[in-house]
């Protein structure tokens, strides 16, 4: 479908309350998935369910792990958060246990006042903790950020004050289109291997 093709290859954004924006989102992140062309994937849910803002992550584990995943594996989830203290270990782990997979990371972020509520996909390794100035190993082939509030003063204290609303919403937009994509994405592969 041609409306679906990259504008810029390396980052496609869309908003939360666009009503088509689950169909979209799904066709990018399986763009992504064609062009690395991995037979299995993981997808690293980012964050804590201790700040508001930053339980977008873990929120969007949770939900994929309800939808019974069998032919993906999702890391992070709001009982088992994968966050800045655990990071490098999850890492390690996936090293081990799957070495010859892509990976998915999603995290929230901060940004300017007219992108709250965009949800971002991006070519290459996500930066967890960039916003709040932390320095974390990256993670993923791409990755999908949510933004979720206001950055450039107080940080810590954004993310507390987020509306829980606005990460629901954005949650449940990211978990449907990510699931879709690889349902699709498995269908496919399997379709080609016949």
């Amino acid at each position: 479908m041609d409306f679906l093709k990259f504008k810029n290859p390396s980052k496609y954004v869309i908003d939360y309350s666009n009503p088509r924006g689950d169909i979209q989102l799904s066709h990018y992140i399986l763009n992504y998935m064609d062009k690395y062309s991995y037979d299995h994937w993981v997808v690293v849910c980012i964050g804590t369910d201790r700040s508001t803002g930053d339980a977008l992550g873990p929120l969007v584990g949770s939900k994929l792990k309800l939808m019974e995943p069998s032919h993906y594996t999702v890391l992070g989830t709001l009982e088992e958060p994968v966050h800045a203290l655990n990071l490098e270990n999850t890492i390690h782990f996936i090293e081990e246990q799957y070495p010859y997979s892509g990976i998915l990371a999603v995290d929230a972020c901060l940004g300017q006042l007219g992108s709250v509520g965009s949800i971002q996909v991006v070519d290459g390794p996500l930066k967890p903790g960039a916003g709040v100035q932390k320095n974390l190993p990256e993670i993923g082939h791409f990755h999908i950020s949510g933004v979720v509030n206001i950055g450039g003063f107080m940080e810590y204290f954004v993310l507390q004050n987020t509306r829980l609303h606005v990460v629901m919403k954005m949650a449940d937009m990211i978990a449907n289109s990510i699931h879709q994509s690889l349902r699709l994405y498995g269908y496919n592969k399997e379709n080609a291997a016949n």
